[in-house]
């Protein structure tokens, strides 16, 4: 039998996709190589604790705008499936989204145990070994994250341990002297593990912390993981290393020296003793099943599988990607690599795969292409919702001259496809271009006055643009202002101006 859709993997992304062609009672199987869904969370964070948030209480009943402080739930009109009936803590335990995954995949038809060995393309057919079995697909999506770690070209890297096994019993590194390579999350979660127990901690890495607070990007350093750096410079005998490690070697009389060449101080290398080296470099996409006729082109340090905007392979036609590898299409700026970023992703994918394949348009809502009428539709959405505040730059809103409101489409295949026609208003929620080079808690540095509408286009926090394109080239743009709650609804600062943009386009 030859499927339309194989999906290979059964975690957050590969869930989603399945959901939604199940809802539509489409051809499809997912391959998982656990034997439950979720398998990456059963042991990563490797303390348990996720950072992505779990807000119950938003003073709100609106479904849509509550999604803007659940990061964990999927997609679903099942209210039983949300992730607060799982949990009422902020940063709940991994344990909790495994439970929930569990329950979401019942009824989807997924084949356990089944880990993929092979992926061929025979002419325009896929043909995929996982175990004893052998399956053919029209189509392949790829939903298996990035399941390797990623081991950065250090010389004698192989002596260090790592993220993924290293132990997490902090009376194991009791009165030692412990590097950890990275700084990313998993590397700052692991230092804050042991600041009880370890006598000194190193936290070293090439570039510069980049704090999630300031850049908004969620993927760099959280503050309920960066207690470590008030340890480094309230000179508790723990520090952050600026710089790269040359070289790793085993000591004759036990522990390691590495070799580091500084970035940042007038001593340029030098050789440093540690009894544990612990490598926490992040993770890799893993492209070892794939043959030849179906090997995805990598990038970013073979990272990530390069993608279109329809989030297709770019050389191999029919295979797709789904969850956090389309981190690919905005690396580190926006949320594509988190679930509250690529359930959106998946379902955009999923409008993209009706479009392509099945002759169904883009979902839409009837507008009247008036000023009046086309604001109050834009108000009324950018106040509540959860897509674009989550995946912002990213996904947008587009209404046609032929009066259909077409929610969350991707920027970039929009820019791409014919569908929506040539004259199209594109609506986004966008931080400013320098939003990331501003302490927001320094009181001296200038700020835009909130509610100013003459100043909008100044903005740096997030706030709705709406653009007109024609034949994919943005031909009139117009920012609404800040407002400190987000609430772009006041007539004379948010709808006003934007009726008088809107008369000037139409």
């Amino acid at each position: 039998m030859t499927h339309d859709y194989l999906i290979i993997g059964a975690g957050p992304a590969g869930l989603q996709l399945a959901a939604l062609l199940e809802r539509d009672g489409h051809d499809y199987v997912v391959l998982e190589a656990g034997s439950a869904p979720g398998t990456f969370f059963a042991t990563y964070p490797r303390h348990r604790q996720l950072i992505s948030i779990n807000k119950v209480w938003t003073g709100s009943d609106d479904p849509e705008f509550n999604l803007r402080s659940d990061w964990n739930s999927l997609l679903t009109d099942d209210p039983s499936l949300l992730f607060k009936n799982y949990s009422k803590r902020y940063f709940p335990s991994a344990d909790d989204l495994v439970r929930y995954l569990a329950d979401f995949a019942r009824g989807l038809r997924i084949r356990y145990d089944s880990r993929v060995s092979t992926v061929r393309k025979d002419g325009d057919l896929f043909v995929v070994s996982a175990g004893s079995s052998t399956w053919t697909a029209r189509r392949v999506i790829v939903a298996t994250g990035v399941s390797q770690l990623y081991v950065p070209p250090i010389e004698g890297a192989d002596l260090a341990e790592r993220y993924d096994t290293v132990s997490v019993e902090p009376d194991d590194f009791i009165n030692q002297r412990v590097l950890i390579v990275g700084k990313g999350n998993s590397a700052f979660e692991t230092a804050d593990a042991l600041v009880e127990t370890a006598a000194v901690i190193h936290v070293a890495g090439p570039h510069a912390i980049k704090l999630a607070w300031q850049s908004h990007y969620v993927g760099h350093l959280r503050a309920v993981n960066n207690n470590f750096l008030d340890t480094y410079q309230l000179k508790s005998q723990n520090a952050v290393l600026d710089g790269t490690i040359e070289r790793i070697t085993r000591r004759p009389d036990g522990g390691f020296r590495i070799l580091f060449r500084y970035a940042r101080t007038v001593e340029n290398l030098r050789e440093i003793d540690y009894d544990r080296v612990i490598l926490a470099t992040g993770f890799r996409f893993d492209a070892t099943p794939f043959a030849d006729s179906a090997r995805p082109r990598l990038v970013i340090d073979d990272r990530f599988p390069a993608q279109t905007p329809a989030f297709e392979s770019v050389n191999v036609p029919g295979l797709y990607f789904a969850g956090t590898l389309t981190q690919q299409r905005d690396f580190k700026k926006s949320t594509s690599g988190f679930i509250h970023g690529f359930r959106y992703g998946v379902r955009a994918l999923h409008r993209i795969l009706r479009t392509r394949y099945h002759g169904e348009p883009w979902p839409s809502v009837r507008v009247e292409v008036t000023p009046e009428a086309v604001t109050d539709a834009i108000v009324a959405r950018i106040n509540v919702t959860s897509a674009l505040w989550q995946q912002f730059a990213v996904l947008a809103d587009v209404v046609t001259m032929d009066g259909r409101y077409c929610a969350e489409v991707p920027v970039a295949y929009l820019k791409e496809t014919a569908e929506f026609g040539p004259l199209v208003l594109v609506t986004t929620l966008e931080y400013g271009p320098d939003h990331d080079q501003v302490d927001p808690f320094d009181i001296t540095v200038p700020r835009i006055a909130e509610n100013d509408p003459a100043a909008a286009h100044d903005a740096s926090y997030l706030h709705p643009v709406v653009r007109a394109y024609r034949d994919g080239q943005v031909v009139a743009e117009h920012h609404m202002a800040e407002n400190l709650e987000n609430h772009w609804n006041i007539p004379a600062v948010h709808q006003q101006p934007l009726v008088v943009f809107l008369k000037g386009v139409l």
